[in-house]
């Protein structure tokens, strides 16, 4: 893994090289491998403690990708709306007729870059499973998984692995799992066992 970590000196611009420089003044380092396309959804696991928001947003600046990020759509009409919109949000109309996961897998196809990043957890707190929209989602879209972990004894911010579902859920957990062996969040006990909690079928369409 050694072979993917980012340097300052390695990247292009001034904000890439300082944002990185800010990551390893505490500690942190960063390894990063090229996406695997234009489109995809980046799974970040361990979610169990705020400053995994700060660890990811230098992890971004120092990439100087346009990763997005879904939120419910009373967000953007708070004052700090357009801070959010500036840092890749995008607002999700929970009430809209069309199905959630097919309206987005359109949008994310109809883009030329459109990585899409979900804490399937969807919580800082312990619950039993993960979400499963992240799954469907790829599936519906068509689009690769790429696996970030944010490593707390380790200090490390992973993005490296990628994967390509199956449609055969057990193996593809299997394989989510092996890739988060052993990565540990802030806080390990808040974190989610890899099981997918199933959505209802009217979230799908």
């Amino acid at each position: 893994m050694t072979d993917f970590e980012l340097k300052p000196t390695a990247l292009p611009s001034w904000r890439q090289r300082t944002s990185l420089r800010v990551l390893n003044l505490f500690g942190w380092r960063m390894l990063y491998r090229p996406l695997p396309g234009p489109r995809g959804i980046v799974v970040v696991y361990p979610h169990t403690s705020n400053w995994d928001f700060i660890v990811g947003l230098f992890g971004k600046w120092a990439l100087n990708l346009p990763f997005r990020w879904l939120a419910k759509d009373s967000l953007f009409k708070s004052p700090l709306g357009g801070w959010f919109r500036s840092l890749g949000g995008e607002p999700v109309d929970r009430s809209a007729p069309q199905g959630m996961i097919r309206s987005q897998a359109e949008r994310m196809n109809a883009a030329d870059w459109y990585w899409l990043a979900i804490t399937p957890e969807a919580t800082r707190s312990y619950r039993p499973n993960w979400k499963s929209g992240f799954y469907h989602l790829a599936l519906e879209a068509k689009v690769p998984l790429c696996l970030v972990y944010i490593d707390y004894p380790n200090k490390t911010l992973g993005v490296v692995d990628h994967l390509h579902l199956s449609g055969d859920q057990e193996a593809d957990l299997a394989a989510i799992r092996a890739v988060y062996e052993g990565h540990r969040g802030r806080f390990p006990k808040n974190q989610a066992p890899i099981v997918l909690q199933e959505r209802r079928a009217d979230e799908r369409r």
